[in-house]
Parts: structure tokens; C-alpha cells; sequence
């Protein structure tokens, strides 16, 4: 790995109540080609949400109600956007790149959202 290529949370939890809007960012640095959300509930494996792959955008099938994320590229950053909250939004959040050169693993941070 090259330690130019990392992502970091911009805070480690979020916290909302229902029906209000949620966003949870991430920062990355070094040149990346794909940026994914993973969703993980305590006892279950993590569970892919949607991606930004070179600006097209992938969702789970069938996708998630109400996610959305926001690739920001001026800033390097990435946001998925929960649009109402609800009780079942309450997990840890993982926000993972690709770096654009080959051979190079992913990277991955957790964000933990409670409501």
C-alpha cells in the first residue's frame, strides 16, 4: 500500500432522530477510481450499498430507499446521504476506495451511526 492513499471519517458517529436528514462524509487522498458504502448491523457481515465508480453511480439491487451519495472530487470527498432517518439506519457505516493504481489493496474507515 502506498501511504498517500487514505480515507478518513469526518467524524467517528453520527447522531439523528427519525425522519431527519443524515450525512456522513469521508476524506480521501491519492487518486482513486471507485468509492463504496457498506452498511454492517451488529452480528451480520457488512453489506454493500452503493458505489461511485469514475462518476457512475452503482446501487445495491434492489437498492436501499431514501441513500444517495455525493462524490465532491474538489474537496476529495464523499458523502452518503441518509434522506429520512429511521431506527433501522442505526449501524456502522464503511466508506472503502480503490485507488486508480493496480496492485494497490482497499482502504476502508468505519463511521458509526446511532439514532
Amino acid at each position: 500500500n502506498r501511504a498517500k492513499d487514505v480515507i478518513t471519517p469526518y467524524s467517528d458517529a453520527v447522531f439523528a432522530t427519525e425522519t431527519e436528514s443524515v450525512k456522513l462524509s469521508c476524506n480521501y487522498t491519492g487518486s482513486v477510481d471507485s468509492l463504496h458504502w457498506y452498511r454492517q448491523y451488529a452480528g451480520s457481515p457488512p453489506q454493500f450499498l452503493i458505489l461511485d465508480y469514475s462518476g457512475f453511480v452503482t446501487e445495491v439491487n434492489p437498492p436501499v430507499s431514501g441513500i444517495s451519495i455525493n462524490h465532491r472530487k474538489e474537496d476529495n470527498s464523499m458523502d452518503l446521504i441518509i434522506s429520512s432517518a429511521a431506527v433501522s439506519d442505526s449501524a456502522l457505516y464503511y466508506c472503502s476506495l480503490r485507488p486508480t493504481v493496480t496492485g494497490n489493496t482497499q482502504h476502508t474507515i468505519q463511521l458509526q451511526d446511532r439514532h
